[in-house]
């Protein structure tokens, strides 16, 4: 804010008296940055005064300054003056020196006074006070020093600021009426009181310089100057003890004399206060019109209703910004004189001045206001082209196993006593507390297992101690304890009880403890209060008693808290023992919490969440804040900023932490207003739990604020809107120090270095808009300062706290403003829509250490403003707030792919806009299985240590997530959800797989944790989780999901194949209507693209869709033929016989010289059948096989969970000499040739080999690499391939499958089918026939980058889709654009596929069933749609999918039935890598 009524309202109110004001001073004046300069003149004359005067002229160059020195102090004795009116030095206590310097300026008016102290403690305070002349008594100065207090109304009381070694204080004094200081030195921790000479330190004051008497200033100047006093002093309101106006008009007078006595003019007087002197005399002009208009009858209006009816016409004015000018000219005579006439108006209608007070408090004086719109900087802001990519962060944090970073922390012997009387007593814990015994500890647990209260006291303090005791029925007294309850050897005293600790040790732990051991049975009892006895020392607990609480709801460690398991443990623990310590106050929170801050970091990402945690817990008021102890409010600053700083250090050095550390902080606060904005949104979370509330955070309060206002509400309500927070933390980074409400500004104290240029205009920007009703400019405003901010977030900055600070507070702005904007979205077109999501997901990137998936979200599918060409900050005027989305497109950048194609008004772009958004909702839904699986352990189990409310504990993660951007996010992606569907014709259905049936409706989390389950009844499961790989559980007829499995997925696949109905909803209020219908009979009946359902009643079913008569028709009658060894450990493709290898291999080579050349074919080697036995049964490898066929066993008789052994023993086989790498042959024939049977051993190594060298030259003639030419390593990396190729027989999925269709598991044999990887860019499925539609004339295909793995396995998003009608292949027609996140790359490499012959049944689905495993790891891949040729190229898509399709009716014409085809697109051309029939 630029400027105020400041100044006029001062010259008419500073002769007047305040008294009766019922509004401080302090919210009715603000200075003019035009007057706030060149108003100390001061001298130095010592070393110490020059150099503290250079200072002094650096701040000068800043106006209106105020040094704010912060508490630090030190003192010691005695006094010695030295030479000099101006200067004086004291020896206090030997080393160290009292230097006290008085300096003078405007005559004599004003001093300052600093004293500094050298070699001082940490903790010294100025007391002190101001002599009147001819008087002793003291009187407190009103201009104070910051931190001063009032000691008893008879001193001030000023902390010292320590630097280095010296602590320093200065005092100002402009009250002429004040001749002297006189103060003492105090050390208020040591309770030393530093004197001169047993008396006062006195500091005489130099008199006043006499000025000639015939020069005369005119008084609208020593007006204005009174009021730059005035604000000098801080701005306060005066008592009518303190206030002497006369005096304080006199000394503004006086020092304009002296300055005219220095030669200054009156007219460059008048220049420096207004700048003109034309401006001057209009002033005076206006000034002298006004004392001559002003009726008599109005002095009658004291001065300070005028001051408060004037501020109150500014209020109801819009509270508009002024500049200098108007402040000092325009609104002296006219806001102050309107003020006056509403007044004077209630006055003539008889109103008393009392009256009148009372009506203006309460808002009744009737008046007429224009409402100004305040002077603003821009309507718009233009933001800057940037590279989003310079916005990604990859850190990724790691889990530390905790036994890396406590093994060297043995427990202690109380430590493991306490640990056995927990496990002894169930852990029904009601308290356990922790007593510090100067170096000792003593520990009090208190248990209550069967109804009985038990009391352990045990400390490592030896010798005789005995413990004086009593129990409790009201917290704190002391009752005499029954002898019922009395240990033995206890001697009753009066009112207590002594009872001796007796000595033990614990498992021959060589550290020896006392303990001792009290039963209660009743349950009157609250508490034990008790002291120590040790010899004749009597022991309390810091001067006052102990006492143990009793009445603490009892702690259960829950089973479902998993032990700790998933958490940083010892941490969590050890917080849990501190906190009957951190419940005292926040200065003992702060500081335990600093304490722990490097064990949390130690303990990676799970350290730092238990610390989060606890915070969390302590912010939502889950823990007590403060338990009867008294504590000074800069001493909770002071551990406060002891854990902010700590917090920020590792920040800096931590990257992959910084998330969560944001949300520590947030939570912790910057102090004074820099944390309302959180601790706003927590409680409105609390609000919301009270009201049964679950949907979107802002937009359901500001619904239950019209329909059910309560308390609560009206507390926060207005500080929701009023960006407080962000005032707070603007002010303190841009170096402005609030000084109150309405025109006040700021003073500068400390602004941040390094800023980016323009920066204060954009936050002025944003302070000027923050409560507009439209969002959307400050929105751009927000965001864009946060962008540059953001370097300086990534650097080593002095005051990075503070900024980080800053951007909590713009982030929590963002989404306050975003959930304020829920209205005007109400009747919004999508592009608006869109933009709005773009910008919230633009401010999670800016949030979020590990974002590239998001980045990528916004790059294909947001657009936002930019600054012109010449790139800076040109803060333009934009006339049209509400621009057509065209007059938007012309200044983005990254914008939508989605908008330029509603722009062309092309068909697809909503497609395109729902892959975007479908891929943006799986981004959240990672961050929030991340949140869960990081942060929720950790709540339960501290929660359950603490003894916190189930409720807060089981919806902990839930509110952090709807706390923040994300939830924001999710509810505008559910608003232009039902648009995009509706556009594109999508439906609320996908149906993969269309049969009517009619079943028992289960609800249930994930389809994986019942795939091996059998129903007894028809069953339709509805599945939250359905990731693609899975079996259909036996008795499903229907499975219903919001997941998005992809069409050609292996459940999809099973799902067809089964007649089990397959679709994913896209509308979460129809699923839930399902949902509610668990436990009753549906009937579900899948049309085009919709599914209609409805209820059956009882009987209403003829049971011809049951579980026997399906599986009567639906399992086809299978038998496997075992398969024989042939002798042959590899060949090539053209000796593929159904004998030898499964229809993997023998299609692919069946297809070599019969598919059109502009289809390539990988060619192939295989292992046969049978190798795996031979293997198995050599004598290498009988260890492995006993082990397997034991486990066997075991499997027959029901026990599952064998086959992940049996995987894990199938990777132990030794590979025999055949399977050898030629490097054994050099082996074998470096042995000692005069070695016994030398010639034989070589003689059989080299009949071996010829069939390992036989491997290889079938792999090199096809092209392949021969992995042994690479070295053993990579032969290794090749055999384990292959094993695990073999163990797939025992997967559960394979497993489960053949079980379920009765084959016999044991005739299944594996071939592997050896190919070279082809790098792909692409990777497809393709049937030949319409799985969904069941239309043979139409193929349908999927298309994803990178590998197929991501397109056939459980990875989460979906394909590119597209169906071609066969005769017409020129004309494919997408369905949907690609979601998935993730692509898999590989460089050249081989993979080893599963080829069984549980593949060749004809009506059973076994593809897909087993593994094929590349002989090197794939590469994750986070894909960037917004460059793939692929979605953004529309001829390049044409042409690629069209030969997808031509290819796929090739082949399918080539075996004469439909085909279910994978193969992989390079450089543009088409590979097939597998055929077989569709099933």
């Amino acid at each position: 804010m630029s400027g105020s009524l400041a100044p006029g309202l001062a010259r008419q109110s500073m002769h007047q008296s305040r008294a009766n004001s019922v509004v401080s001073a302090k919210y009715l004046f603000q200075a003019s940055p035009g007057i706030q300069t060149g108003l100390l003149h001061v001298k130095y004359p010592s070393k110490f005064g020059e150099k503290y005067s250079k200072g002094r002229a650096r701040v000068a160059k800043r106006p209106g300054r105020i040094m704010s020195p912060v508490v630090v102090p030190l003192a010691v004795l005695t006094t010695n003056p030295v030479s000099g009116q101006n200067a004086w030095k004291f020896n206090i206590d030997g080393n160290s020196d009292a230097e006290v310097i008085v300096t003078s300026a405007f005559g004599g008016t004003s001093f300052q006074i600093d004293i500094q102290v050298t070699n001082s403690s940490n903790s010294l305070t100025l007391h002190w006070g101001g002599i009147r002349g001819g008087q002793n008594n003291w009187i407190l100065p009103s201009r104070r020093p910051h931190g001063t207090k009032v000691y008893k109304n008879k001193a001030l009381r000023t902390p010292f600021a320590k630097s280095g070694s010296k602590s320093f204080v200065k005092i100002e004094v402009d009250d002429p009426a004040i001749k002297a200081i006189e103060f003492l030195i105090v050390d208020e921790p040591q309770n030393k009181w530093f004197k001169c000479n047993g008396g006062n330190f006195h500091v005489p004051l130099p008199q006043q310089e006499t000025l000639s008497s015939n020069v005369s200033v005119p008084e609208d100047l020593v007006q204005i100057q009174a009021f730059l006093r005035w604000e000098r002093k801080g701005k306060q309101m005066y008592t009518p003890e303190q206030e002497k106006a006369s005096e304080e008009y006199e000394a503004a007078r006086a020092e304009l004399l002296h300055e005219i006595s220095r030669g200054i003019t009156i007219d460059k007087l008048r220049e420096r206060f207004a700048k003109s002197d034309e401006q001057s005399k209009t002033r005076e002009a206006r000034s002298k019109t006004h004392e001559a208009s002003v009726p008599e009858k109005k002095s009658k209006i004291p001065d300070d209703l005028v001051q408060i009816q004037a501020y109150i016409r500014w209020e109801k004015a819009g509270k508009p910004n002024y500049s200098p000018e108007q402040q000092l000219v325009k609104l002296i005579s006219s806001e102050f004189e309107e003020a006056r006439k509403d007044l004077q108006n209630e006055l003539d209608k008889g109103s008393s001045l009392e009256e009148i007070r009372k009506k203006i408090t309460k808002g009744d004086i009737q008046l007429k206001v224009s409402k100004q719109k305040k002077r603003r900087t821009v309507e718009r802001i233009q933001r800057k082209k940037r590279d989003l990519m310079q916005l990604l962060n990859k850190h990724t944090a790691r889990i530390v196993e905790e036994q890396s970073f406590i093994a060297s922390e043995a427990p202690t012997a109380i430590q493991l006593f306490s640990k056995s009387k927990e496990e002894q007593d169930g852990d029904a814990i009601l308290n356990k507390k922790v007593f510090k015994l100067g170096d000792k500890e003593l520990l009090a647990l208190v248990t209550k297992p069967h109804g009985k209260t038990k009391v352990y006291l045990v400390t490592n303090l030896l010798g005789p101690l005995t413990l004086h005791w009593a129990l409790s029925k009201n917290a704190g007294e002391w009752q005499v304890p029954p002898k019922s309850v009395l240990p033995h050897g206890s001697v009753l005293l009066g009112g207590a009880c002594e009872t001796e600790f007796i000595e033990n040790y614990l498992n021959d732990y060589p550290e020896k403890v006392q303990s001792l051991e009290i039963e209660i049975n009743e349950d009157s009892y609250v508490g034990i209060p008790f002291v120590l006895k040790s010899g004749e020392n009597w022991i309390k607990n810091g001067g006052s008693d102990f006492y143990v609480d009793f009445s603490i709801e009892p702690k259960k460690r829950s089973k479902e808290t998993g032990g700790g398991k998933g958490t940083a443990k010892a941490l969590l623990e050890k917080i849990a023992e501190l906190e009957p310590e951190a419940q005292k106050s926040f200065m003992h929170r702060f500081n335990i919490a600093a304490d722990l801050m490097e064990w949390a970091r130690d303990a990676g990402e799970l350290g730092i969440a238990g610390i989060l945690v606890w915070m969390r817990f302590m912010a939502t008021r889950q823990l007590i804040w403060n338990k009867n102890y008294n504590v000074k409010p800069r001493e909770i600053s002071k551990a406060q900023d002891r854990l902010t700083d700590l917090l920020q250090n590792i920040y800096k050095r931590s990257p992959q932490h910084r998330e969560f550390l944001r949300l520590i902080m947030s939570t912790v606060g910057r102090g004074g207003e820099g944390d309302v904005g959180q601790r706003i949104r927590d409680e409105i979370l609390v609000i919301q739990r009270k009201n049964d509330c679950k949907g979107g955070m802002m937009e359901e309060w500001h619904q239950k604020l019209h329909n059910n206002t309560s308390p609560d509400d009206v507390v926060i309500c207005q500080a929701v809107h009023s960006g407080a927070d962000l005032e707070s933390a603007i002010a303190n980074c841009m170096g402005y120090k609030a000084e109150g409400e309405g025109f006040m500004v700021g003073v500068s104290i400390n602004p941040i270095s390094g800023l980016p240029s323009g920066y204060p205009g954009l936050l002025e920007f944003v302070l000027d808009h923050v409560e507009d009703k439209n969002v959307e400019p400050l929105l751009e405003g927000l965001l864009e300062a946060r962008e540059e901010l953001r370097p300086l977030l990534l650097s080593s900055h002095d005051r990075l706290k503070d900024l980080l600070f800053l951007d909590i507070a713009l982030d929590s702005t963002v989404r306050t403003a975003i959930e304020r904007g829920y209205e005007e979205l109400n009747d919004a077109g999508p592009e608006k829509i869109i933009y709005f999501i773009s910008l919230v997901l633009e401010n999670l990137v800016l949030s979020s250490d590990n974002n590239e998936d998001l980045i990528y979200c916004l790059k294909t599918g947001c657009f936002r403003r930019h600054l012109d060409r010449t790139g800076g900050a040109n803060w333009t005027q934009d006339i049209n707030l509400e621009p057509i989305l065209y007059r938007k497109i012309e200044r983005i950048l990254g914008w939508s792919h989605a908008l330029n194609m509603l722009k062309s008004k092309d068909e697809h772009w909503a497609l395109y806009a729902k892959s975007v958004l479908d891929r943006t909702r799986l981004a959240l839904s990672s961050k929030s299985e991340h949140y869960q699986r990081v942060l929720q352990p950790s709540a339960e189990y501290l929660g359950s240590l603490l003894g916190v409310d189930e409720w807060a504990v089981s919806i902990f993660t839930e509110e952090i997530i709807r706390a923040g951007s994300a939830a924001s996010l999710s509810s505008l992606l559910n608003r232009i959800d039902p648009v995009l569907r509706k556009t594109a014709n999508l439906g609320s259905w996908q149906i993969i797989s269309p049969v009517e049936v009619v079943g028992h409706v289960v609800v249930v989390d994930e389809l994986l944790s019942v795939q091996n389950k059998s129903y007894g009844q028809p069953t339709i499961l509805v599945a939250k989780s359905v990731k693609g790989e899975e079996e259909i559980p036996d008795g499903t007829v229907a499975v219903l999901t919001p997941d998005m499995p992809d069409v050609l997925s292996h459940v999809s696949v099973r799902a067809r194949n089964s007649k089990v109905c397959f679709a994913t909803c896209f509308d979460e209020n129809i699923l839930n209507d399902i949902r509610a219908k668990q436990g009753k009979f549906l009937c579900i009946k899948p049309i085009s693209a919709d599914i209609v359902y409805s209820e059956v009643k009882d009987g209403g079913w003829s049971g011809e869709n049951s579980v026997d008569s399906r599986q009567d028709t639906g399992t086809p009658s299978l038998t496997l033929v075992q398969k024989k060894f042939c002798g042959r450990y590899a060949i090539s493709s053209e000796e593929f016989t159904n004998e030898m290898v499964g229809a993997k291999s023998r299609n692919i080579s069946y297809l070599k010289g019969k598919v059109p050349s502009w289809v390539g074919i990988p060619t192939s080697v295989a292992l046969p059948f049978g190798v795996f036995e031979k293997v198995l049964s050599d004598g290498t490898n009988k260890a492995v096989a006993d082990s397997i066929e034991s486990l066997k066993k075991r499997l027959e008789k029901g026990d599952f969970n064998v086959l992940g052994e049996i995987r894990s023993r199938v990777l132990d086989l030794i590979s025999p000499t055949p399977l050898l790498s030629i490097g054994l042959f050099y082996a074998v024939t470096a042995l000692d040739h005069k070695s016994h049977g030398w010639q034989q051993v070589v003689l059989g190594v080299v009949v071996c080999l010829s069939q390992v060298e036989q491997l290889k030259q079938k792999m090199q003639n096809s092209g392949m690499p021969w992995p042994g030419d690479e070295g053993e390593q990579r032969w290794e990396q090749a055999w384990t391939a292959i094993k695990k190729v073999w163990a797939s027989k025992w997967n559960e999925r394979a497993y489960f499958s053949t079980r379920k269709v009765k084959l016999n598991h044991d005739y299944l044999c594996m071939a592997v089918l050896v190919q070279e990887i082809i790098n792909a860019d692409y990777a497809f499925v393709i049937h030949t026939s319409n799985p969904s539609s069941g239309d043979s004339s139409e193929i349908y295909a999927e298309v994803v980058r990178g590998l197929g793995e991501t397109l056939v396995g459980a990875y989460p998003g979906r394909a590119l889709s597209f169906v071609c009608k066969k005769n017409d292949l020129n004309s494919p027609k997408v369905l949907g654009y690609p979601s998935k996140p993730i692509g898999l790359f590989i460089k050249r490499s081989i993979i080893f596929r599963s080829d069984s012959n549980g593949e060749d049944l004809e009506g059973y689905a076994g593809a897909g069933l087993y593994d094929s495993v590349p002989m090197d790891e794939e590469e994750k891949i986070v894909l960037d749609y917004s460059t793939d040729p692929l979605v953004t190229d529309k001829k390049f898509r044409h042409s690629i999918l069209s030969s997808i399709a031509r290819a796929g009716h090739a082949i399918e014409e080539l075996y004469g039935s439909p085909q279910d085809i994978e193969g992989v697109v390079r450089d543009g051309k088409i590979f097939v890598v597998q055929t077989r029939p569709q099933m």
